[in-house]
């Protein structure tokens, strides 16, 4: 009798435990990341009860929810997020809340933890947005010439109009320059001279474009330098060709076109994403992007036995070995920007869960009672009562 008492009292602390953990779950259902545990009751040796033996973590993945925000990240498949602290220790997460914080640290936002990128060595390195903020000048190398020229009749009573056009070009620094170009027709067979001037009316380069039936035939490319900031650039003419280039027709008004094709200032970032294969992408304008650091990840074998240290990071005690890797790379998943993951509660299995527990709850204090009963029994029993 005094044994199913202590039992039952077991039963009762073990079935307690367990709806604590339960509780946890339920409480937890909404924190990004969230991984839900499970409790291990094991009898105790020699017909002594029960106990907790244990928790496990649920490693099934809870749904992604997109954000829109960029520097949000769900893992998409095997893997957990690496975090250091202050201290240097490494940390681990599903939940992929991170913001740059004022120095331009990538940080998870509960903590404040830096989050890792993996270097091409292998090693783990904070994510660090300072070194792309600004991306370099770079000089114009290239113009396209197109459009028409239109073909008249010139004499010396009716010479031929200068068609002016102008282009900007990019330095070595950055720094813009504003080019003049007059085409002038020369005969009446659609000859023209080209003439371009540098802003103080230096004149940088000078050429004769000749056409055939309004088709060009020369020239096709050409360049010409210029100096500025105490740097020689190179600029390249593409004309085009016969087929596809500038043309001198008749009936056609005149839109000589220059389209500078490269070159620009000191750009600051447009916008960044991370790809799936956790590298952060960052774009300067519509053609100039630029590759970041790349996101570590990490996998466990013995992810079943890993526990929570409150409802984001893993417990470091509960962790044997661990791998970083890089994501979709072998085992490890793919990462999804712009995205969460929720928690992987199930309210139906929690209620069940919570029914038999108190259906356990409910049992081992009725046997409690009715030991007591018994026991109270027996002591009446023996005064003769």
């Amino acid at each position: 009798m005094f044994q199913a008492l202590f039992n039952s009292l077991s039963g009762l602390f073990s079935f307690s435990r367990s709806l604590d953990t339960v509780s946890n779950n339920v409480s937890n259902m909404n924190t990004p990341g969230f991984r839900g545990s499970d409790s291990f009751f094991a009898n105790i040796d020699g017909g002594y009860g029960t106990s907790i033996a244990g928790q496990g973590l649920r490693p099934q993945p809870g749904d992604m929810r997109q954000t829109g925000t960029p520097t949000d990240m769900a893992v998409e498949g095997e893997g957990y997020f690496v975090l250091r602290d202050r201290s240097g220790e490494l940390h681990y997460t599903r939940a992929g809340q991170f913001r740059f914080n004022d120095s331009g640290v990538l940080v998870d936002t509960a903590t404040g933890y830096d989050v890792m990128a993996i270097g091409a060595d292998g090693g783990l390195t904070q994510i660090d947005i300072n070194a792309y903020r600004t991306m370099e000048a770079k000089p114009t190398t290239r113009v396209k010439v197109g459009g028409n020229l239109v073909t008249r009749t010139v004499t010396t009573t009716s010479p031929a109009t200068p068609i002016n056009a102008t282009m900007t070009v990019y330095d070595t620094v950055g720094a813009t320059h504003a080019l003049s170009v007059v085409f002038l027709q020369t005969d009446n067979i659609g000859n023209y001279s080209l003439t371009i001037k540098d802003e103080t009316g230096f004149t940088v380069y000078t050429d004769t474009v000749r056409f055939s039936g309004g088709r060009l035939l020369t020239p096709n490319v050409a360049s010409f330098d210029l100096s500025y900031a105490g740097k020689t650039q190179q600029i390249t003419l593409d004309f085009g060709t016969s087929t596809s280039g500038l043309t001198a027709m008749t009936g056609v008004s005149d839109s000589p076109k220059l389209t500078v094709e490269d070159g620009h200032g000191v750009l600051g970032i447009s916008s960044m994403a991370f790809d799936d294969k956790g590298i952060l992408r960052l774009s300067y304008s519509s053609t100039e992007t630029r590759e970041g650091q790349r996101v570590a990840l990490a996998i466990f074998p013995n992810e079943g036995d890993l526990r929570l240290a409150g409802a984001r990071m893993l417990d470091n005690s509960s962790i044997r070995e661990v791998e970083h890797g890089r994501a979709g790379q072998g085992r490890f998943g793919r990462i999804s920007g712009g995205s969460i993951e929720l928690s992987n509660i199930d309210l139906t299995r929690e209620f069940a869960d919570m029914i038999i527990i108190q259906r356990g709850y409910q049992a081992s204090s009725r046997v409690m009672t009715v030991s007591n009963e018994m026991i109270e029994q027996l002591y009446n029993s023996t005064r003769g009562g």
